[in-house]
């Protein structure tokens, strides 16, 4: 079953995938022209029905005290587009995963710049994996 996560801004998405259901690697980033998420979303379910995944993992940004803001609203409304489309998707609590993915790049030899670029990848595979971690915890037969 392939799982794709989405970690979605403003003018990218980034995206990562999973064949396995176990481990979640960069797939690419998505460029759309600011606040359109119409144009956001028909990039989306082309990329849906090209790698034909099953599920996918959309992060959900709350601020620390776990309130939803803007950001997170635009989330929400962005999967109720992807289920109207047929698509399973899944809201992901995605704190800090972009703090996490700059912290690990800062950490590699990659230049401030690629590192930007693959940022909204990062984020994604992180929102994707912990997601993974999480079903594969619960679905542990002892």
């Amino acid at each position: 079953m392939t799982y794709l996560g989405l970690d979605l801004g403003s003018k990218t998405i980034g995206v990562a995938i999973s064949e396995s259901g176990i481990i979640a690697h960069t797939l690419t980033t998505l460029r759309f022209r600011e606040d359109d998420y119409e144009e956001a979303l028909k990039l989306t379910v082309n990329l849906v029905n090209e790698h034909q995944a099953k599920i996918v993992v959309l992060g959900l940004p709350k601020h620390m005290n776990n309130d939803i803001g803007i950001r997170g609203k635009i989330s929400e409304s962005f999967r109720e587009e992807l289920m109207k489309k047929g698509i399973d998707c899944i809201l992901w609590d995605e704190r800090l995963s972009t703090k996490t993915a700059l912290q690990t790049m800062a950490k590699g030899s990659e230049k401030r710049g690629k590192q930007k670029a693959k940022k909204d990848e990062l984020a994604a595979v992180l929102i994707l994996q912990n997601y993974l971690d999480y079903k594969g915890a619960n679905h542990v037969t002892r």
